[in-house]
Parts: structure tokens; C-alpha cells; sequence
């Protein structure tokens, strides 16, 4: 899932509540989920754990290499 995906269904006040918890604003959330800002590392560390894992870092972040940062091979579930 896409964190544009992940972000439709929710009312104001929910995406307001999730953005709290990702340590930014809904505005930033809908910026980068719309493409229009590339979210940073710790964003998207943030997002993937808000998310239970439902929105990826690696979806948000292919040029990183999570695999190394997980220890795993890629592709390699954590």
C-alpha cells in the first residue's frame, strides 16, 4: 500500500492524529503522499511505524538501502 492509499479514507482530524504521531503536519503527510515532497529517512521510518508497516519505507524510499539498515537481504521480510 501507498501512503496516498493509506491517507484517503482518513477524516481531518484522523490525518491531523497520524501526522502528530509521524512528527510533522497533515500538510507534510499529503505533500509527500501526493509526490510533490520526497519524504526524509526519518519520516519515512516514522510512517512505516505508524502504519504498522502497512506503508513501507521502502515504498517511500527505494533509494535507501533499508536491507542494510534492517540487516536482512533485500527482499528479506525484518
Amino acid at each position: 500500500m501507498n501512503l496516498r492509499e493509506y491517507i484517503k479514507p482518513l477524516k481531518k482530524p484522523e490525518l491531523e492524529q497520524f501526522a502528530l504521531r509521524c512528527g510533522t503536519s497533515a500538510g507534510q503527510i499529503k505533500q509527500v503522499a501526493y509526490g510533490h515532497r520526497r519524504a526524509s529517512a526519518g519520516l519515512a521510518v516514522s510512517i512505516d511505524r505508524e502504519t504498522g508497516g502497512e506503508v513501507s519505507c521502502e515504498e517511500m524510499r527505494s533509494d535507501i538501502d533499508w536491507a542494510y539498515l534492517r540487516g536482512s537481504e533485500p527482499g528479506e521480510a525484518a
